[in-house]
């Protein structure tokens, strides 16, 4: 099909298909170790308020850890440290499942969980090999690009049913303990493919990404573009437990990722023609536009099998503003700290995550549900603000002279 030709000539490169295996298997856990925590701590300690907590713990562990983690990756290599790092975060997990298990202060699961922040930044490292290997070739990159975007969805959708099932169909530490083998199978399976692993430079640069210009706003983008994320799903969850359908929430939201990851692939075959920082603007106001359609459908309908084919489409912008963000953030990151760069743009996010979930908890607790479908558009209107700040002036170009297909 000539559409997939793209996606044939980037796993054509020699050492692809066996990273991005070991890549993927690594990955998925990402999706899983949230859910799988707040189900098998709330299931054996009867409390919602720990397991949130714990888990908002390790998140914010996970913020002052993970870009110093990213920077010894740089400096050593993805195999050197990445490894050693994996094997801590797969021995926070154990740790907090046997803390659960037996009864341990409730201070334990803290430690323990704080322990996994360690995880080193799979996409990220995957992002940096295609870097390395498509190095002079934007087309390619973008296509490469694309597809991680699309693997992020996909691990995200998949990740918490598998970890619902397993906690559910075996016992409430199933979903924990099918994540630690994953990451350290997928992370052996990923850093043993040395061919592939980016040169590590004698002497890296002075300048840290976080002070290269144009990476501040654009660090400030990828933090409302976590709020939309996080409150879109603190909200879908509270209106379909509102409408009745409480199970149904993790299928709602999984058709967004799916939204997000079609739409990820099918970008993947366009060939950008502007520069990056002048189709961000275009790509967040999309995302904007159709996260309306989400608070039109609960307002007008109050259905939720309307809210979900809206949230479907209204992830279809997802993914192609993520991928030019990605974009933005390599072009802006120093030579040699491409791994530092990419896990402070997960870093923003994941704190724009936190806030956005915090915000629409509070929303739908002194609200109604369907209000809560307005601080996603809210976010997405500040993403667009800080996007233009990036480019001044972009807004008058046109967003169809910004890419034509293949």
């Amino acid at each position: 099909m000539p559409h997939l030709t793209p996606y044939r000539r980037l796993f054509r490169l020699p050492g692809a298909r066996a990273f991005t295996a070991g890549n993927l298997i690594a990955r998925l856990p990402m999706g899983m170790f949230s859910v799988s925590a707040v189900v098998m701590i709330a299931g054996t300690r009867g409390s919602y308020a720990l397991a949130g907590a714990v888990t908002a713990t390790g998140l914010a562990a996970t913020a002052v850890v993970a870009p110093w983690t990213a920077r010894l990756v740089d400096r050593h290599g993805q195999a050197r440290v990445a490894l050693p790092a994996t094997v801590i975060a797969v021995l926070g997990s154990l740790s907090l499942l046997l803390c659960v298990r037996h009864d341990a202060p409730d201070w334990t699961l803290f430690a323990s969980y704080a322990a996994t922040a360690t995880t080193p930044n799979t996409g990220g490292m995957a992002r940096a090999r295609w870097a390395h290997l498509l190095a002079g070739d934007p087309k390619g990159l973008h296509t490469a690009h694309s597809f991680e975007q699309a693997a992020d969805e996909v691990c995200f959708m998949l990740g918490p049913v598998l970890a619902a099932f397993l906690c559910g169909t075996f016992f409430p530490e199933a979903g924990t303990l099918v994540g630690a083998v994953l990451l350290l199978t997928g992370m052996l399976l990923f850093t043993t493919r040395r061919a592939t692993e980016p040169p590590v430079r004698e002497r890296i640069p002075a300048k840290a990404p976080l002070r290269t210009p144009g990476m501040p706003p654009l660090l400030a983008v990828c933090l409302a573009m976590g709020g939309i994320f996080g409150s879109t799903e603190v909200v879908t969850l509270a209106f379909a437990d509102r409408q009745g359908h409480q199970s149904a929430a993790g299928a709602v939201l999984a058709l967004q990722a799916a939204g997000s990851c079609a739409a990820g692939l099918l970008y993947g075959t366009a060939k950008p023609t502007g520069p990056a920082a002048a189709r961000l603007p275009w790509c967040v106001a999309a995302m904007a536009a159709l996260l309306t359609l989400p608070l039109l459908a609960a307002s007008l309908t109050g259905s939720l099998l309307c809210v979900a084919g809206a949230l479907l489409v209204a992830g279809m912008a997802t993914a192609p503003t993520m991928v030019t963000t990605m974009t933005l953030v390599q072009q802006r990151t120093p030579e040699g700290r491409l791994n530092e760069g990419m896990t402070l743009a997960v870093t923003g996010l994941l704190g724009g995550i936190a806030g956005g979930g915090a915000l629409g908890g509070w929303t739908v607790e002194h609200a109604p549900a369907t209000a809560g479908y307005g601080i996603p558009v809210t976010a997405a209107a500040l993403a667009l603000v800080l996007s233009l700040v990036l480019s001044p002036g972009s807004a008058s170009k046109r967003f169809t002279d910004c890419w034509t297909p293949h």
